[in-house]
Formats: structure tokens, C-alpha cells, sequence
């Protein structure tokens, strides 16, 4: 309903001469029509237009109205005023929003991410984990507890991405801006000022709509970053401290060859956090495949 009502807004704007046309087909809501019964109050452009956009929708020999409700939504005729919200002022009151526990979580991890760089921190996080992940440890080489780590926040990323970003809501973010960037080059084809005039306003206005998207892509990564810093932060912690034995640091690095978990790759970044990101987003590909989870909009 929502793209019927944005699509309405645009056509109306885009040809201040649409939304009659579009008021006198509402008059025939319920029936079918064809072009012959309505071109005295509309042009052949406009019903064409109105077709291609999917506001009409084909019923046998005819056209109807395929949301009538949304179409009225999009003229404005609704009397509540956030009927005729866009998406972009919409989106912060619905599922792009963070919750109180988002902003928690966020606090949360930012507060642990300082374990990097402020010692106590990783002294408390990582003794606190070690009492979950010690015995565990224990059993298997520090390479393996690593590859396996990686592995779990492999499939909890993905899960987490799927439960809480709405792929359908950001599709429609980006057909939005691809139609008015597709109006926009037709119009300065064409040399419409007063069209490129009016696109632009929209364009500002379509802003909000990316703010909505960021704020959408970002909420899961606080819960991501909420039990993947503490994995690390132990990790590091580890390591760190020579609380690995030397024989468990040894391991073989695709290219690299032989090497040593604490050993700097590229003289960049250390094995272990390379080793760990191959085994998470290989592992992760694999979830996603297998459970069919998606993660980027259609």
C-alpha cells in the first residue's frame, strides 16, 4: 500500500494535472474500465502513464484501480496527517527505529570496544569470558578454539541480520531514488526546469529516506559488535598475556604458509584476527546459503 500511496505522490507531482485524472478514476472505483470509457477525462498519456507505473492494474478486458485505499493516501485525502507521511519520516517510528535496548546494547559495546586500548577493561572482560570459554579451551588447540569461534559468529551475524533488518523497506528505498534520479535525467533531456526544480526538492526531501537505511543497516551491527567484542577482547586478552601455549600458536594461513597466530600479517594485521575473519565469513556464506537467510535488499 505504502509504494501504491509514494507512487500516487510522485506522478501528482511530477504533472500537476495527474491528480484530476487520478480523482476521476477513483469516481469508478470497483469496475473495470477501458480507455475509451474514460478519455473524456483524462488524456492517453496520463492512462498510460498511470498503467506503467501499476497504479491501474489489467482485469479482463479492462483496468481497475489496484489499491484504491492507497491511492486516496497518496492524493492526501486521508484525514489523519500521518497518512501522507513518506517513508523517510515514517522510518523513524517503525522498524529503521532503535528501541531502548538497541541503544543499550550499542552503549554496551562501545564501552567494551575501549578493552582494545584500556587495559583494566580487558583485564574484566576477558577473565569473564575465560570462564565460559576456559574449559572449552582447554580441549582443543588455541587455532581450533579460534576457527570455531569464528564459526559461531558466523551464524549468529547472519541470523541476527535476518531478524532485523526489513530487506523489503530498504527495496523500496533505492527504487525511490532510482525513479528520481531516472525523472531527473528525462527532465534535463528535456529541459524542464520547472520539473528539474521540483525533482530536486523531492531529492532533498528523499534524503531522510537514506538516514532511514543507515539507521536500519546499523542496528544489528550493535548487537553483532554486543557479543563479538567480548570474544575478541578475550582473545586478545589471551594472547596478550602469553596465556597460550607457544606449540598452539603455530598454524598454516592460505598464501601465507606457515606462521604463527601472534606473527603480524603484511606487517598489518596479526594471523589470528586474519585467520579468524576467513573463518567467519566462509562459514557465514555457507549459513546463508544453506538456510536461505537474506542479507541484502532484492
Amino acid at each position: 500500500m505504502a509504494r501504491t500511496a509514494e507512487k500516487v505522490r510522485d506522478l501528482a507531482s511530477e504533472d500537476p494535472e495527474m491528480r484530476g485524472a487520478i480523482e476521476s478514476l477513483l469516481e469508478h472505483e470497483g469496475e473495470t474500465v477501458e480507455w475509451r470509457d474514460v478519455k473524456g477525462e483524462l488524456t492517453s498519456g496520463q492512462w498510460g502513464r498511470l498503467i506503467e507505473k501499476g497504479v491501474l492494474t489489467e482485469d479482463g478486458d479492462g483496468f481497475v484501480l489496484a489499491d484504491p485505499d492507497a491511492v486516496r493516501e497518496g492524493l492526501g485525502h486521508d484525514s489523519s496527517p500521518s497518512a501522507a507521511t513518506t517513508p523517510s519520516e515514517s522510518s523513524d517510528d517503525d522498524d529503521s527505529g532503535w528501541t531502548t535496548y538497541d541503544k543499550a546494547a550499542g552503549l554496551a559495546a562501545l564501552a567494551m570496544m575501549a578493552g582494545y586500548y584500556y587495559h583494566p577493561i580487558r583485564r574484566v572482560v576477558g577473565s569473564t569470558v575465560n570462564v565460559v570459554l576456559g574449559p572449552f579451551d582447554a580441549l582443543l588447540p588455541f587455532f581450533v578454539v579460534v576457527m570455531v569461534l569464528a564459526t559461531f559468529t558466523g551464524f549468529y551475524t547472519s541470523i541476527i541480520q535476518a531478524n532485523l533488518m526489513d530487506f523489503d523497506k530498504m527495496s523500496e528505498y533505492q527504487e525511490r531514488m532510482q525513479e528520481i534520479q531516472d525523472r531527473q535525467k528525462a527532465a534535463r533531456e528535456r529541459g524542464d526546469e520547472e520539473a528539474l526544480e521540483r525533482i530536486q526538492s523531492e531529492q532533498m526531501d528523499a534524503m531522510g529516506d537514506q538516514l532511514g537505511m543507515f539507521k536500519m543497516q546499523f542496528r544489528p551491527m550493535v548487537w553483532i559488535m554486543l557479543i563479538t567484542i567480548p570474544v575478541f577482547l578475550w582473545m586478545y586478552w589471551k594472547l596478550r598475556n602469553g596465556l597460550v601455549a607457544d606449540a598452539e600458536l603455530h598454524l598454516v594461513l592460505p598464501i601465507i604458509g606457515q606462521t604463527t597466530l601472534n606473527h603480524a600479517v603484511a606487517g598489518i594485521f596479526p594471523a589470528w584476527i586474519v585467520w579468524y575473519f576467513l573463518c567467519s565469513m566462509g562459514f557465514s556464506q555457507v549459513v546463508r546459503k544453506g538456510l536461505g537467510i537474506q542479507t541484502t535488499p532484492t
